[in-house]
């Protein structure tokens, strides 16, 4: 049968803050099965008709499996006692055609419902890290890589017995039961009574077992995100770990972690293997009262030799799911608990959610005018960072932000870039507010590069595309040959083609810095954002760089982070941010001339590069009036310019 192509659809829930994680720990994050089921019917609807022909399979299965029992009486009473031997070909040769349906059968759903399954769960992981790709930062803020990498791809994969074998299993296991009940009653009541009062019992116990067990599923799940996601991170910085010689650190905490991981497989394997003690007693128990129940009702002529052995076979075939319930009760507990966690991340809001957000930005009529009006902003509830932020951008200038760590620098920039939206205050953009605008229309005129450039492990011609991914290939060599690139690129055997693995390690700081600046070229973006774009490089690959950036400002509205105030003079307003205020605000003469904060900041900045750590003729040149101010200070110590800056 084909199988169906539909992807599954989004479970539908309401939306909550993003950036909480939830709490494994409360009764709220476990909700019970009943709860669950509109979830997994969401999760099932696209593929109903696949699930009701697996029904139908199983059904002609789970008969043809009954025929080997059925047929043993007749073959003990009719053929063997009373020695009818012309039935004996016909009755093997039935068994045998049954065998051979329930063959069939079984190939089929396992074909079927196991590939469904699989589907199933690339669906899922498809629309779990779409849904991830639009969350907001602040998610990414309060959850680690490594945790997000692990419910992508770890928690959906036990839901694949919600129409793999775990489900054919749990379905045929129940039907089987059903029919050998039915046939159980019809040979023996008395003895069917007692083995089913026994199994009731038996069920209600393993009910609170699979309650116990469900929170244990759910632990494993959020201990084994947060021992991969410490493992992503010391493999992905293992040139600190090595350098500060702290594998043994890092070797202790992941001991820690697999060991916690440990533990709680050690609780689930000992509530499985309680379930596997129960089910061995209780079919103890069952065998023995119709051994004894049995033997009396044959010896008072109640029961034939063949309907004695007729009803072994069928309580075997009501007695194996016992058995099959504690592997495939433990299957589905896994699926769901998945499931649970599933769910709560598919919850978070998304980024472009909010109502407001109706706005959408003509394709080439973005003009770049930003304007702040009294921005308020805190990442947490009574600790503020901006406070009543107010300035304008105009189209086609520079602004520079200066000014200590921890000031409010990064913060606005994040508010530009529509990161964050304002607690009070607007933001806006060409006079409307910035949070009312899609943002998808917004960030496609947005161009960022950042002091530590994120290449992707491709080619060189695949980063700086990655702005651009539809760029025809002249486009491309354009923009590499204006930042510079295609002097390294060409050097090396495969060019364009070379492989800079993973973040770029192949490649120096300069090099990666400059194809960051050719991605952003290729961007051809209204509004640029510079980050501390070339605080990192020596001087030669500086001035490199600088030219790129230089033709990359052109004509834009550009925001400009950097402590090295040397590369900010000609910004057409520099803004001095301390304590989440604009102290000054200016062009660089300007803030000299007033001898503030800036001035401060600068001479100190000059003083400390000109004597301590640039070699002569590396420094930017000075004019005689910056010079002059400079020569004024007296030279600070080391720990008075971080003072200074800091």
């Amino acid at each position: 049968m084909a199988q169906p192509t539909d992807h599954v659809e989004t479970v539908v829930m309401a939306p909550r803050k993003s950036g909480a994680k939830p709490d494994s720990g409360s009764e709220k994050s476990r909700p019970q099965l009943r709860n669950v089921l509109p979830e997994i019917w969401a999760l099932m609807r696209p593929r109903r008709w696949l699930l009701l022909f697996g029904l139908v399979l199983l059904f002609i299965n789970r008969g043809a499996g009954l025929v080997l029992p059925l047929s043993t009486k007749f073959l003990i009473d009719g053929v063997m006692i009373q020695h009818h031997g012309y039935y004996l070909l016909p009755l093997v040769g039935g068994v045998i055609a049954a065998t051979a349906i329930q063959a069939i059968t079984a190939f089929a759903l396992a074909q079927s419902l196991s590939k469904a399954a699989w589907t199933l769960i690339t669906d899922l992981r498809i629309q779990i890290q779409a849904h991830i790709g639009r969350l907001p930062i602040a998610f990414y803020d309060s959850n680690r890589t490594g945790v997000l990498v692990s419910r992508i791809m770890s928690d959906v994969e036990g839901m694949r017995n919600l129409m793999g074998t775990g489900l054919m299993e749990f379905v045929g296991g129940s039907l089987t039961a059903l029919m050998s009940l039915i046939v159980l009653i019809r040979i023996s009541p008395k003895m069917t009574l007692i083995a089913f009062l026994i199994m009731v019992g038996f069920t209600l116990a393993l009910r609170t077992v699979f309650a116990t067990i469900r929170p244990i599923y759910r632990d494993r799940a959020k201990i084994y995100g947060d021992v991969t996601g410490r493992l992503t991170e010391s493999l992905g910085g293992v040139r600190v770990v090595k350098g500060y010689r702290a594998e043994g650190r890092e070797a202790a905490v992941f001991t820690a972690g697999v060991r916690s991981l440990l533990a709680n497989i050690m609780r689930s394997i000992t509530a499985i293997s309680f379930m596997s003690m129960s089910s061995t007693v209780v079919v103890g128990v069952i065998g023995a009262l119709v051994m004894y129940i049995g033997t009396r009702e044959f010896l008072g002529g109640q029961l034939t030799i063949g309907q004695y052995g007729e009803y072994a076979l069928f309580l075997a075939y009501l007695i194996a799911p016992a058995f099959q319930v504690v592997s495939v009760g433990t299957q589905l507990t896994e699926a769901i608990a998945g499931l649970d966690r599933t769910r709560e991340l598919l919850a978070e809001a998304e980024e472009d959610s909010d109502p407001r957000r109706t706005y959408r930005i003509p394709e080439g009529e973005l003009i770049g005018d930003v304007s702040f009006e009294n921005v308020h902003f805190s990442y947490q509830v009574d600790k503020p960072v901006l406070h009543g932020i107010s300035f304008s951008a105009l189209p086609g200038t520079v602004t520079a932000l200066v000014g200590p760590s921890g000031s409010g620098k990064s913060t606005i920039i994040s508010l530009v870039t529509a990161f964050h939206n304002p607690d009070s205050g607007r933001i806006l953009l060409d006079g409307i507010d910035l949070a009312t605008v899609e943002l998808g229309s917004y960030r496609s005129h947005l161009g960022v590069v950042l002091q530590e450039s994120f290449l992707f492990d491709g080619t060189i011609r695949e980063n700086v595309a990655f702005s651009r991914p539809d760029a025809s290939e002249e486009r491309i060599l354009e923009a590499a040959r204006i930042a510079r690139v295609d002097e390294f690129a060409m050097r090396f055997p495969e060019g364009y083609d070379t492989i800079v693995g993973e973040r770029g390690v192949k490649l120096s700081g300069g090099q990666r810095q400059r194809i960051s600046i050719a991605r952003a070229i290729l961007a051809d973006p209204r509004i640029l954002i510079l980050d501390e774009a070339t605080s990192s490089l020596d001087s030669e690959s500086e001035a490199l760089i600088q030219e790129g950036l230089a033709y990359l400002m052109r004509g834009r509205t550009t925001f400009v982070i950097a402590h090295r105030l040397s590369t900010i003079r000609r910004a057409n307003q520099i803004l001095v941010i301390d304590g989440g205020l604009i102290q000054e605000s200016g062009t660089h003469a300007e803030l000299l001339e007033a001898r503030g904060r800036y001035y401060d900041l600068y001479t100190r900045q000059y003083a400390f590069e000109s004597n301590l750590f640039l070699a002569p003729g590396e420094g930017d040149h000075l004019s005689e009036e910056e010079a002059a101010a400079g020569s004024r200070l007296k030279v600070p110590s080391f720990s008075q310019v971080l003072r200074g800056l800091n």
